[in-house]
């Protein structure tokens, strides 16, 4: 079994590279940092380990991509490349956003479908598109990044209906989890408000998720009990205590 993973090179891409090694997965590393995922072939010695270096930010690099292993056998898309922004929408930087947008959405989007047509017509296949908590509201603060994450997670979600009404054997995923340790915080300029999982933990957590076809993979019993009682919260307030939450990340 083979498995493709995007950014790669660190956080929750790196442990499920780690953990699907330890399953005796081969895999096909990929990330812009070339040391970092050279670094990582070199201690995943268990299992066949290939790296790409390029940046799936540009659509023309997520064609590459595809042509350069459409026939290596994939068996597993982890499409977990990301990032964030803080601040009010007016001052964000508009071409961080658009880059971000480029990452979160339209790799996602441009590689889901490319390997998805292939996994159909073999009627196997997995893909796990790494979402967040953040997918299921509105952000203010993380805007952008937030309305990011809404696709992906509803992408999945619509993806995953079509597949059952074919009665196909092809399974996706969408992982939502809550604040993670990795280096997130770091590229966002932001602090967790509360103290996250691990990125070891979270992986662990994705990857069983995913082979086992669970569709909504959210890590974490308190995530868990967030994300229900949200429902019985109106949108306004909602949206006052998101703003609430986001403004203390960016205090810390």
């Amino acid at each position: 079994m083979k498995a493709l993973i995007t950014g790669a090179s660190s956080g929750i891409g790196r442990d499920m590279a780690r953990y699907l090694a330890q399953k005796g997965w081969d895999l096909i590393l990929v990330a812009r940092r070339e040391e970092r995922i050279k670094e990582l072939q070199r201690e995943l010695r268990n299992v066949s380990v290939e790296t790409i270096v390029l940046d799936i930010g540009k659509a023309e690099d997520c064609y590459a991509l595809y042509e350069q292993t459409k026939d290596e056998g994939v068996d597993m898309l982890i499409n977990n490349a990301g990032f964030g922004l803080a601040g009010e929408f007016i001052r964000a930087d508009l071409g961080t956003e658009l880059n971000m947008i480029d990452v979160n959405i339209r790799a996602v989007h441009i590689l889901t479908k490319l390997y998805l047509c292939d996994f159909v017509k073999r009627d196997r296949g997995i893909i796990l598109n790494v979402a967040s908590s953040a997918g299921f509201m509105a952000g203010p603060l993380l805007s952008t990044y937030y309305s990011t994450k809404n696709y992906v997670l509803r992408l999945s979600e619509a993806i995953s209906e079509e597949l059952r009404r074919k009665g196909s054997h092809v399974t996706i995923s969408a992982l939502c989890p809550g604040p993670v340790n990795t280096e997130f915080n770091q590229v966002a300029k932001v602090k967790f408000a509360v103290n996250g999982i691990s990125s070891e933990e979270c992986a662990k957590t994705a990857i069983d998720g995913a082979l086992k076809g669970k569709l909504v993979i959210i890590p974490g019993a308190m995530m868990k009990a967030g994300l229900f009682f949200r429902r019985f919260v109106p949108e306004k307030a909602l949206l006052r205590l998101s703003y609430g939450f986001q403004r203390r990340k960016n205090e810390r």
